[in-house]
């Protein structure tokens, strides 16, 4: 499949937020130093993360309710869709992605469908996220034949015109998983970027419930 050139002004950044006013704007701002097309899609927040989001000149997507992450980010690559960007690249509004990755992210998929941010098990990571992704990753590969090294980490790039064979039904956090049983399903090209890992005070991310459900829904994908 041919690749078109990384031009910054057809990629489009999606921060997908839910109560993130205290560290979105920083976000924001690190994110614009590199890529001057942002949307922010408010996930119904309670605390005004989309004013301040407003603040900074992105635009605002807003949910009325909270629907979960993998609608949050399916409404951002709608819109990209609609405004017929190029490329997408993902990242948390939490500051845990670090945005001076994004050139790097956005130099891979000039060869490369999709591609993927992966973080070192630290002891910054909370062990059951640990467990977690380290089980979750390695059913990736045994039911989608998709060898990665962390299959949770929601920094990721692709290029739009594979969109319709990634296209995920997740509303929740299962979005991260269903894309890489979409990746395996339609033989997507992809590659893995190392990037720092780094959790705040009010980690938010998968849960051990979540966790579960991700795994019933992995068999699911593979078997139905």
């Amino acid at each position: 499949m041919a690749k078109k050139g990384t031009n910054p002004d057809n990629t489009l950044v999606i921060i997908p937020a839910y109560n993130e006013k205290g560290r979105i704007r920083q976000v924001i701002r690190k994110t614009r130093k590199h890529i001057k097309n942002i949307v922010v899609v408010d996930d119904g927040s309670a605390d005004g993360t989309a004013d301040s989001a407003i603040r900074e000149g992105v635009v605002v997507l807003k949910h009325i309710v909270n629907l979960g992450k993998g609608a949050a980010v399916k409404t951002g690559c709608e819109y990209a869709k609609k405004k017929g960007f190029k490329r997408v690249v993902i990242i948390d509004s939490d500051g845990q992605h670090d945005p001076g990755l994004i050139p790097l992210f956005l130099s891979k998929l000039k060869n490369n469908d999709v591609v993927l941010g992966y973080r070192r098990f630290t002891k910054s990571m909370p062990l059951v996220l640990k467990a977690g992704n380290l089980f979750l990753t390695h059913m990736a590969k045994l039911l989608f034949g998709v060898s990665l090294r962390d299959t949770q980490c929601g920094y990721r790039a692709f290029n739009m015109n594979i969109y319709d064979k990634l296209r995920w039904k997740s509303s929740d956090y299962g979005v991260e998983t269903e894309m890489i049983a979409n990746i395996g399903k339609n033989k997507l090209k992809y590659e893995e970027v190392r990037i720092n890992t780094i959790y705040n005070d009010s980690y938010k991310g998968t849960s051990m419930i979540d966790g579960v459900k991700i795994f019933v829904n992995m068999l699911f994908w593979r078997f139905r």
